[in-house]
C-alpha cells in the first residue's frame, strides 16, 4: 500500500502528466458536453471512445492510475486519506452494502449501459446508492426525489418532466439520462469526480467558494472548506465504492459472478447462492405460467413492459439476470395474465434489452410505471 507521502509524490508526478492532457483537450472536451446537453442525446459512438478515455482523468485524486482496477488490492490503489473512514463506513453499512451485490446487479447493469453512452466511468453508479439507495420512490425532505434525487427544477433543466401528475424523476431510465448529463456539466466546470460528487450534494457554488477559500483544487486539501453534508457525501460514495467493489471476500459483484462461472456452482461442489426457488404461494404458482428463455434480457426492463413491480418480479423470479447471464436461460415464471403480455411483446422487450445492453440511445419510449404510493388516485383512496 502506498504512503500519504508516496501516493503525494505519484499524485504530483502524474498530475503534470494530467495537466497536459486535460489542457490539450478540454476545448473539445466541453464542446462535446455542451453537445449532449443541448441535445440532450448521448454523443456518437466515436466521440464516446475518445471521450472516455478523458473522463477517467476525473479520478485522479482517488485512484492511484486514475481509475480503479478490480484485478489489483484495492488498498494499492486508493487514496489513503480515504482507508479510515472506509473502515468506518464498512462496520455501519457493510452488511446492506453486500446484499445489494445482490439485489442491485440489474440496476446496476441498466446504469452502466446507460452511462456507458456517455462516456461516463462505471464508478459514478454508486452515486444512485448514497443518494436514494436505488429506489425510484425515494423523496428528501426538501422535495428531491427518484434514484438521482433530482429536484424539480434541475429534473426540467436536463429534459425531464415533472408536474402534478406526472414525474419523470422516477422512471429509471430517462432519469438516468438526465444524470449523466448534469454529471457532465459538473464535470465540465470541475473537471475532478470528487469535487463533482460534492457539488451534486451541495451544489457548485460551494465547491467553487471551498476552492477559493483554500486555493486548491484537490478534494483533500479543501474538503473541510465544504459543508460537512457534502464533504461526507464524498466519503460515502468512496466507501460505497470499496465495499461493493473491494472489500468482503467476494469482491465486486462482477468479480462474484464470475467467480461463480468457474466453480461451475453444483456441478464443482460449491453452494450456489443463485439456486433459489420463488417464494409464492400455492394459490399463485397454481395461477402463474413458465417460459424457458434464453437471449440478453434484464429484469427491469422485463417488468417495466409489464407494468409490473421490479420487487414482485423478483419475487416469481429470484437471481434473473445472474442466473440468466451465467447459464444462458432461465426458466420464467409469470402469473398468467404477465405472462401472455410478456409472449405477445417477447421480441420488442428482447430488443429494447439489446439496445440498452449495446448502448443504442434509440431505445422505445415505453409507458412508465410509477409505485402505488405516487398514484394520485391511489392516494385518495388511502386518505
Amino acid at each position: 500500500m502506498l504512503s500519504p507521502g508516496s501516493y503525494a509524490q505519484q499524485a504530483a508526478k502524474d498530475s503534470n502528466i494530467t495537466a497536459n492532457i486535460v489542457a490539450a483537450d478540454t476545448i473539445e472536451t466541453d464542446e462535446i458536453i455542451d453537445e449532449i446537453v443541448s441535445t440532450k442525446k448521448a454523443p456518437s459512438k466515436d466521440k464516446v471512445q475518445y471521450f472516455s478515455q478523458l473522463t477517467r482523468y476525473g479520478f485522479k485524486n482517488l485512484f492511484s492510475k486514475y481509475q480503479y482496477n478490480p484485478t489489483l488490492p484495492y488498498s494499492s490503489q486508493v487514496n489513503p486519506y480515504a482507508e479510515s473512514y472506509m473502515q468506518d463506513y464498512l462496520k455501519l453499512h457493510g452488511k446492506s452494502l453486500e446484499r445489494m451485490k445482490d439485489w442491485g446487479i440489474p440496476y446496476f447493469n441498466l446504469i452502466d449501459a446507460i452511462f456507458a453512452q456517455y462516456g461516463l466511468p462505471r464508478e459514478l453508479k454508486y452515486l444512485a446508492v448514497i443518494e436514494s439507495n436505488l429506489s425510484t420512490g425515494a423523496t428528501s425532505v426538501v422535495g428531491a426525489g427518484g434514484p438521482w434525487q433530482f429536484m424539480p427544477y434541475t429534473a426540467r433543466e436536463y429534459g425531464l418532466v415533472v408536474n402534478p401528475g406526472f414525474d419523470e424523476r422516477r422512471d429509471y431510465f430517462k432519469s438516468t439520462h438526465a444524470a449523466a448529463r448534469y454529471l457532465l456539466t459538473l464535470y465540465k466546470n470541475l473537471h475532478d469526480w470528487l469535487l463533482v460528487i460534492a457539488a451534486y450534494n451541495g451544489g457548485p457554488g460551494r465547491v467553487y467558494s471551498a476552492m477559493k477559500k483554500s486555493g486548491s483544487k484537490n478534494f483533500w486539501n479543501l474538503q473541510y472548506y465544504l459543508p460537512l453534508e457534502s464533504r461526507n457525501h464524498v466519503k460515502k460514495f468512496i466507501a460505497t465504492h470499496y465495499v461493493m467493489e473491494g472489500a468482503g471476500s467476494n469482491g465486486s459483484s462482477q468479480a462474484f459472478n464470475a467467480g461463480m462461472i468457474a466453480y461451475g456452482g453444483a456441478k464443482a461442489g460449491v453452494s450456489n447462492p443463485y439456486d433459489k426457488k420463488p417464494v409464492l404461494s400455492t394459490r399463485e404458482m397454481e395461477a402463474a405460467e413458465t417460459h424457458n428463455l434464453s437471449g440478453k434480457y434484464n429484469s427491469v426492463i422485463i417488468a417495466k413492459n409489464l407494468s409490473m413491480d421490479i420487487a414482485e418480479f423478483n419475487r416469481y423470479n429470484p437471481q434473473f439476470d445472474a442466473m440468466l447471464n451465467t447459464n444462458g436461460q432461465y426458466e420464467l415464471i409469470l402469473p398468467q395474465d404477465k405472462m401472455q403480455l410478456f409472449l405477445a411483446n417477447k421480441y420488442q422487450i428482447l430488443n429494447e434489452c439489446v439496445q440498452v445492453l449495446l448502448g443504442d440511445d434509440n431505445i422505445p419510449v415505453n409507458k412508465t410505471v410509477y409505485p402505488p404510493k405516487y398514484d394520485r388516485d391511489s392516494k385518495k383512496k388511502r386518505n
